[in-house]
Formats: structure tokens, C-alpha cells, sequence
């Protein structure tokens, strides 16, 4: 059962950011499969009533293959539902859907989309509407082939899409913890259904993406 994420679990992580080591993890394991794994686990189970798909967790432990980061430790832990994203960390516990690191021809289509005047202004008003906050790589100037002053240039500048929000790290009980996650994932849908229709997958070597629809 859902018990929400307590003190505890924004401490572990607060220790985490000071000491990322092998020692502080055994040290200090049991609580992260209670208090932070463990939550998570039992919070997408719960979700999964409403939304239907595939729970994954992901490891904690960083792939250091290629990385000139070698700690060892993720700073936060996180899963999927389907298309749908949460995670916690010493910020709090952040909800989020979208396209992420899509493929080039799925950038090629979200570009076009968002330039043409029947279908862009749609995806303005959806994340108006949405009230989250929107997030992803972007350029630092226009995308080639658009124009400087383009009305919605914010949005072509985006190499991918992600809308979410954060509930602040403190003593989250189970149906404020439920109640965030939901809703952001629930006022996202109309973003990523204007994603869906206008970007759809990729025909290409697929690509991770959080939204599907």
C-alpha cells in the first residue's frame, strides 16, 4: 500500500548529493528500498488503475561506460507508466509526460507543425491550457530554414517536448503525492495528443520517448 513519501526519503537523498558513494548506499540501502524505492514502486501500482501500461522503475546505479562522471549514483529514482514520467529527488516529487530525444524526422514533423498556422496555435493553447511547465533541449537561436521573429519561435527552438510539474520535497502524504501525479499527467493529455497526431513515432531507429498518448 501507498503510504506517500515521508522526511526520510528527501534526507536519503540530501545524503546522496554529499556523499555519492558505494559506502553511503549499503550504509544506508534498507531505507532507500522503503522510503524512496519502495514508495515508488507502490505509488505507480496505485496509478496504474487509472493509467494503463507497463511500470518500470530504473536502477539507481549510473552507467559509467562513457560517462567523465564517475559517480556512481543516479540523484534521483524515477519510472515510467506507459508514456508517463515521475520522479523524486531532493527538490521533490516531479510528474511529466512528453516526447523526449525523438529522432529526426520526428523533429522535422514537430517543426513543421508548430510553424503552420492552422496547427501551431494548437499547441499553444493545449499547454495553456496544460499550466505545466514546459522543459526540453532547446537552440539558442532559430532552427535552420525558420525565421528569427517567427511568432512561436520559443517552441521551434526545442529539439524535444516535455511538459511537467514539481511538488516541492517535504512531508508528502499518499493522496497529495497521487492527487499531483495524476493531475499533471491528466492535464497533459491534450499536449500529448497534439504530439501524437502531429509527430506520431518515429520511422527511423526508434528513440526513447515519455509520451505515448
Amino acid at each position: 500500500m501507498f503510504e506517500g513519501f515521508g522526511q526520510e526519503a528527501f534526507a536519503w537523498f540530501e545524503g546522496l548529493e554529499r556523499d555519492n558513494s558505494r559506502e553511503y548506499f549499503t550504509r544506508t540501502r534498507d531505507l532507500f528500498e522503503r522510503e524512496v524505492r519502495g514508495a515508488m514502486e507502490a505509488m505507480f501500482d496505485a496509478l496504474s488503475v487509472e493509467f494503463e501500461g507497463e511500470i518500470k522503475i530504473f536502477r539507481q546505479h549510473r552507467d559509467l561506460r562513457f560517462s567523465a562522471d564517475k559517480r556512481p549514483y543516479k540523484d534521483r529514482t524515477y519510472g515510467v507508466l506507459g508514456g508517463y514520467y515521475a520522479a523524486i529527488s531532493s527538490r521533490g516529487l516531479y510528474a511529466g509526460t512528453g516526447y523526449y530525444r525523438v529522432a529526426r524526422d520526428q523533429l522535422e514533423r514537430y517543426r513543421a507543425a508548430v510553424a503552420d498556422d492552422a496547427t501551431g496555435p494548437e499547441l499553444e493553447a493545449a499547454l495553456a491550457g496544460a499550466g505545466l511547465e514546459v522543459s526540453g533541449m532547446s537552440l539558442k537561436t532559430a532552427p535552420r530554414g525558420y525565421p528569427k521573429d517567427h511568432p512561436r519561435i520559443e517552441l521551434l527552438r526545442y529539439k524535444w517536448l516535455v511538459v511537467g510539474a514539481l511538488l516541492p520535497a517535504g512531508d508528502i502524504p499518499a493522496d497529495a503525492a497521487l492527487a499531483h501525479v495524476g493531475g499533471t499527467w491528466r492535464a497533459a493529455q491534450p499536449v500529448i495528443a497534439w504530439l501524437n497526431e502531429h509527430v506520431g513515432p518515429t520511422t527511423l531507429e526508434q528513440r526513447g520517448r515519455y509520451g505515448s498518448g
